[in-house]
């Protein structure tokens, strides 16, 4: 009987870091269905139409495992970028897409 409540245990500690991975490598998240603690903050540096692509200075981003930084990042539509300029403090959602990093979703954050 002791054995089987520590194999229990084990899986029941186990079970988040499971389904983090799972869902960090299918690569089908959608903004509809993320949690709220997927989310990130962080302020637009630079947003650049012309090739999709947006500069955040964020805080941590706990589902790619990534610290602080500033970074580039590819959007999953144009039209989000229609959504923020620079100087924005934002709430978006980020994923590893084939080898890039790219912000499934992005709002506007009211200070």
């Amino acid at each position: 009987m002791k054995h089987l409540l520590l194999a229990v245990g084990a899986l029941l500690a186990a079970g988040p870091a499971l389904a983090q991975t799972s869902a960090h490598d299918s690569h089908h998240v959608t903004a509809a269905a993320t949690p709220a603690n997927a989310y990130s903050e962080g302020e637009v540096r630079k947003v650049d139409k012309a090739v999709k692509k947006i500069t955040l200075k964020h805080g941590e981003i706990r589902n790619l495992g990534m610290a602080p930084m500033t970074m580039v990042y590819q959007v999953k539509d144009a039209a989000l970028l229609d959504k923020v300029k620079t100087g924005d403090q934002v709430r978006f959602t980020a994923d590893k897409v084939g080898g890039a990093y790219i912000v499934l979703s992005i709002e506007p954050v009211q200070p």
